[in-house]
Formats: structure tokens, C-alpha cells, sequence
């Protein structure tokens, strides 16, 4: 669909997330990586993604949907961005076996001893087991 695709890693003021941003670029780097993509960026902002590729000479922004909160959210944001930019935004379905997945929902799992293994790819089931001081074998599940 593209040549290129640069994942951006945004900060959110009002969320607190379980890993720093240098963790969270890396993890998607590893992720990305592991899974044979090529030709992608990850990066992170504090700033407003529209910055960022404007930065890049980004056209569109690409959005993943899991439901339709999702997509009101989004929307307006999409509006914005091409009010202020002319950027496009994109959004694509996600597949439907994983629209119940949220990073809320893997860390709970995981912290009640859940298996978490189909939910995240396996750098990051690693990192987020360690660091709620979990076993990261799969044997012990």
C-alpha cells in the first residue's frame, strides 16, 4: 500500500503509560522487525502528528479502527488534521479477532497471571512480564 511507513509513537499528556517512550519506539522497532516488515521508521513526538509529517513529507496518517468509538474519536481528529495540514487520514478495520485487544486489557490480564502470548508480539509479552516481575516462560502457563 505504501513504500514507506513511519510508526509514530505519540505522548499523550493525559495517559500513563507503563513504559517510557524510548522503551515503547524500541519495542516497536523489535516488533516490526521480528515480523519481516522493511522500509518503515519508528519515531516518537510530543508534538502533534501532523508536525511530524509534515516533518517527513508525510501525506496521510493510517489509523487502525478496533470499534466504533474508535472511529468518533478519530474522525474528529482526521478533521483537524486536514483542516490544519491537509493531511489525509486513513482508517482501516482491524481485524476482528483482535478488536477486544487494548493495552488496558493485556496489562490486567497479565497481571492476574492470564496468558498474553496471542494478544502482543513476543518482545512485548516479554518486556511487560518482566516488568510486573512475571515469569516470561511459556512452560509455567
Amino acid at each position: 500500500m505504501f513504500d514507506e511507513v513511519h510508526v509514530v509513537v505519540a505522548v499523550n499528556a493525559n495517559k500513563q503509560p507503563m513504559f517510557t517512550e524510548e522503551q515503547r519506539v524500541r519495542l516497536v522497532d523489535q516488533a516490526l522487525h521480528d515480523a519481516g516488515c522493511t522500509n518503515y521508521t519508528v519515531a516518537a513526538t510530543d508534538g502533534l502528528i501532523i508536525d511530524y509529517c509534515r516533518q517527513v513529507g508525510a501525506p496521510v496518517i493510517v489509523k487502525g479502527l478496533r470499534q466504533n468509538g474508535d472511529y468518533e474519536a478519530e474522525l474528529g481528529m482526521a478533521l483537524v488534521n486536514r483542516k490544519l495540514a491537509g493531511i489525509e487520514t486513513l482508517f482501516l478495520p482491524a481485524d476482528p479477532v483482535l478488536e477486544h485487544i487494548s493495552s488496558s486489557v493485556v496489562k490486567d490480564v497479565a497481571r492476574h497471571d492470564g496468558d498474553i502470548t496471542d494478544m502482543v508480539p513476543p518482545c512485548v509479552r516479554v518486556t511487560l512480564l518482566k516488568a510486573l516481575g512475571k515469569s516470561t516462560s511459556l512452560d509455567e502457563k
